[in-house]
């Protein structure tokens, strides 16, 4: 089965509205292995990786975020998968 991994920089009011929680939850309900954490600049990174149509769905949710974010743009950087397992708030 083929996995993809994506980087995700997400801008916008992101922090303090439970974005990287709703983050982990999220990606744990679609199977998504990776990551998600604050920036000093305000926007969020997150990493996924899992099966293509999972990660699709993570970025797609990512344009929304929790009900509390006002999303203003995300940017999506794919990378080679690195085999990780879990999902975690740094």
């Amino acid at each position: 089965m083929s996995q993809r991994r994506c980087r995700v920089l997400v801008s916008g009011r992101v922090q303090g509205v439970w974005f990287r929680e709703s983050c982990r939850r999220e990606a744990q309900a679609c199977g998504v292995a990776g990551w998600v954490r604050n920036l000093a600049d305000r926007r969020v990174e997150a990493v996924f990786e899992g099966s293509p149509s999972a990660v699709d769905q993570m970025v797609t949710w990512c344009h929304d975020g929790p009900p509390r974010a006002e999303v203003l743009s995300v940017e999506v950087t794919d990378e080679e998968p690195a085999g990780e397992s879990g999902f975690s708030i740094r």
